[in-house]
């Protein structure tokens, strides 16, 4: 496949705007480091050495790429290739080709699920950011966020989810599965994912969610203690939130010990809010608002597809920058 996937078309067009989604596709098509995600899947990918000849590599992986981008099924991106030019383009296919039909694009998803590839494709970004001096490694930020479930029992099991589970946040019930993030503290970059059903407590996970380099952690009130539990880190400093109810009280009482361990909280939190970012991305940038598919396996690989889309959209601007 050439360097640039974008040709000529056969139409005429008066008009030289670009749509926000070919602005996005543009961006995208120059950031992500698709030789090296290529290189990574290449060995897992059929030869096409019998039978109908397989698509290209890199198609399928823009393909794939596609959906998780624009919250797309496998049924719903076959029928997307036929309705929108821009994708066609953006995969490299022209219009009087045979295009991914949904069984195809079903069996490229199960084989990166079946190889692990969604976390190397994570760790395969990373590695390119890195390289740019975007991850410095030396402080992590960690939370989680609840992925909502179909809750409905009206289908052929005539049962909900078993791998997915009930959570209370505040006054309301969710039914799902939870996230967790590690991500840099300076950049805000994801660079580990750990998913659970939706009743895991979030500080079960926290010391899964370093990568081992770290000197200090920002973490939510809801990680209180989270530095004495086994397999902890001595090394490793962590700045976790007062709770509520005893910040409100030693700010109500004044004084300047007060005052001092308030403008300490909002230090943490300046910090800790880089993990709130990734969770936007993924929700409202790409639309990733529930789970797609049963069972935690399948989620916790798109969910780490996600998150190494929204790395690079994240870094994009510096990225395209050391292009120029």
């Amino acid at each position: 496949m050439k360097s640039s996937i974008y040709q000529p078309s056969l139409g005429f067009s008066m008009s030289l705007r670009k749509t926000r989604k070919a602005i996005f596709l543009d961006q995208m098509d120059r950031v992500v480091p698709w030789s090296r995600l290529v290189d990574l899947i290449a060995p897992y990918y059929p030869a096409g050495r019998t039978g109908r000849p397989p698509f290209e590599l890199e198609t399928m992986l823009r393909t794939h790429f596609l959906q998780q981008w624009f919250n797309l099924s496998d049924p719903a991106m076959e029928e997307a290739f036929f309705d929108t030019p821009l994708y066609r383009e953006f995969v490299g296919l022209a219009d009087n080709v045979r295009l991914p039909d949904e069984s195809t694009i079903l069996r490229f998803r199960h084989r990166l699920e079946k190889h692990a590839l969604a976390v190397k494709i994570l760790v395969e970004v990373n590695a390119v950011l890195s390289e740019r001096g975007l991850m410095l490694k030396e402080g992590s930020a960690v939370d989680a966020t609840l992925i909502a479930a179909p809750s409905s029992t009206k289908n052929k099991d005539k049962a909900r989810d078993p791998e997915m589970h009930s959570s209370q946040k505040g006054n309301q019930w969710h039914f799902g599965m939870k996230a967790h993030i590690g991500v840099d503290a300076d950049s805000g970059l994801v660079h580990t994912v750990r998913c659970t059903s939706g009743n895991a407590h979030d500080i079960t996970q926290a010391h899964r969610l370093l990568h081992g380099h770290e000197k200090s952690v920002w973490a939510d009130a809801g990680y209180q203690g989270v530095e004495k539990r086994p397999g902890a880190d001595p090394n490793v400093a962590w700045h976790v939130a007062m709770r509520p109810g005893k910040r409100k009280t030693l700010k109500n009482a004044g004084g300047t010990m007060g005052d001092m361990l308030d403008k300490a909280e909002k230090l943490k939190a300046g910090v800790r809010a880089k993990v709130e970012h990734p969770f936007r991305v993924i929700k409202r940038q790409f639309g990733f608002a529930r789970v797609r598919y049963k069972g935690l396996a399948k989620n916790a690989a798109q969910i780490a597809t996600l998150f190494a889309l929204s790395n690079v959209w994240m870094a994009r601007q510096h990225l395209m920058g050391a292009q120029a």
